[in-house]
């Protein structure tokens, strides 16, 4: 049933759950490796998303899945979560977390782009300007405002984090040719994501607990990234009267991170992290570029 002000309801608690993401991940990154933090958020999301499946009994339509669709899911699962969350905590563990989480937000642009050649999208020249202006942000944001000398605060970790944009793009453009139910699939990319975590992990480490915070921030981002807050925005997209109502609550997930990165890490909010993070936004604001695609954001 249609309901716009359950709807924000809903889709503002989404938001408010994916502004606190950025700062668990630093506090789980302050004493695990990015590995480390990947194995316990996907164990924790793979759990949450399995407590769904049994309560809306959906299990049983796993076993009606044919064989091809459940090797797609074996190949999804290795973008995403694997590969896709490897980039993204290891930009995490390189960048201050305002920077990182700026970064990732680049994805509709990358989406846009990726869309011409895989999906055979024309690109106008509105679509031009708006990703210009974005990436001049980009640019603000990796040289720490040093435009002139293009001298980038941490190179490295610049390409992690604007990897990761183009990997969720890329998950994004197969996810949307994938008819079956979202929550079916998003349990069966854990599944087989988890395991291709477990032989990475086991070949290259070891499992470890550490300490009870980093522990909980680690398992904070497996149940509000990956897991619960999916069935959250979902519900928020269910009920409003259209999806862009609601979708554009999500401009807003960036600029609450960093008031909780600030209150909540220290971090102190660089001019040129604000400056750079509204020409982002500004230029997908600028064109809509990402309103048909929210939906598909984190998985929803």
């Amino acid at each position: 049933m249609k309901n716009q002000k359950q709807a924000y309801i809903y889709a503002g608690f989404a938001v408010l759950l994916w502004s606190t993401v950025a700062t668990s991940m630093k506090i789980a990154l302050q004493s695990y490796s990015f590995l480390q933090l990947l194995f316990w958020s996907s164990a924790t999301a793979l759990l949450t998303l399995g407590v769904l499946m049994l309560v809306q009994k959906r299990f049983k339509n796993l076993f009606k899945l044919p064989a091809k669709a459940i090797l797609r899911s074996a190949f999804y699962g290795a973008v995403n979560p694997f590969l896709y969350y490897i980039i993204l905590f290891k930009a995490y563990e390189l960048l201050p977390a305002q920077e990182a989480q700026a970064l990732n937000y680049t994805w509709p642009i990358m989406l846009s782009l990726l869309a011409v050649p895989l999906l055979k999208q024309k690109i106008g020249f509105k679509n031009v300007v708006a990703i210009g202006i974005s990436f001049i942000g980009v640019l603000i944001i990796a040289t720490g405002g040093n435009l002139i000398n293009l001298s980038f605060t941490n190179g490295v970790g610049v390409i992690f984090g604007l990897a990761s944009a183009v990997v969720w793009a890329l998950f994004w453009i197969f996810n949307i040719k994938d008819e079956r139910d979202e929550l079916s699939k998003l349990f069966l990319n854990f599944f087989f994501g988890f395991i291709y975590i477990v032989i990475v992990l086991l070949l290259t480490s070891e499992i470890v607990f550490v300490n009870l915070q980093s522990w909980l921030g680690a398992v904070y981002v497996g149940f509000f990234e990956m897991g619960i807050t999916f069935v959250i925005w979902s519900i928020a997209l269910k009920k409003s009267i259209t999806a862009a109502k609601v979708s554009n609550l999500v401009y807003l997930v960036p600029f609450l991170s960093l008031v909780v990165i600030y209150f909540i890490l220290k971090e102190p909010i660089r001019l040129p992290t604000i400056i750079g993070l509204f020409l982002i936004v500004g230029g997908l604001t600028f064109d809509k570029i990402s309103f048909k695609h929210l939906r598909f954001r984190r998985g929803e």
